[in-house]
């Protein structure tokens, strides 16, 4: 049956719930439906895929902490200069330490072993090694679970709510 996407009244992505927590919702009035996969509950009741909270909540920001784990995570386990995805991973300073390069999300990608020694203590662009993508901050920790359910043709219509992932 899988998950649903929970937006808050404001359309930004809030959550993941089962299927029935989203049903409860709806049958409640506490939340409208937006999208739905085809199948159905029973009859007139289709299975929500995404479903829209009727008010807003409140979300504390919390801070997502800069570990190896989340780098690696966000870059989906793959060398950001040759898209090469294993275990002999590391994680490497777009701007190296030796000139000032700090420790920040958007300062450190994962790369694998080769790139990272081909790379050295210089630039990607002295290097002549171009980025798959540039490196940023992840919005929310949500961020990592929802890129994982938007991997394949799975959830397709999550998409539209999704920026970034």
């Amino acid at each position: 049956m899988g998950k649903v996407l929970v937006l808050n009244a404001s359309y930004e992505p809030l959550n993941l719930t089962s299927w029935r927590r989203a049903a409860i919702l709806l049958l409640k009035g506490k939340a409208e439906q937006l999208e739905h996969n085809g199948l159905y509950i029973y009859a007139e009741f289709p299975l929500p895929t995404v479903i829209r909270l009727r008010y807003y909540v409140r979300v504390p920001y919390k801070e997502i902490p800069l570990t190896r784990r989340n780098i690696l995570e966000r870059d989906s386990h793959t060398c950001q200069y040759c898209d090469y995805r294993g275990e002999q991973l590391t994680l490497d300073h777009v701007i190296p330490r030796s000139r000032g390069g700090k420790d920040h999300w958007d300062n450190l990608v994962s790369a694998c072993v080769r790139c990272n020694v081909k790379k050295g203590s210089r630039t990607p662009k002295e290097a002549q090694m171009l980025l798959k993508r540039q490196p940023r901050r992840p919005y929310s920790s949500l961020h990592f679970e929802l890129a994982r359910h938007l991997q394949g043709d799975r959830n397709q219509e999550w998409k539209k709510y999704v920026i970034g992932v």
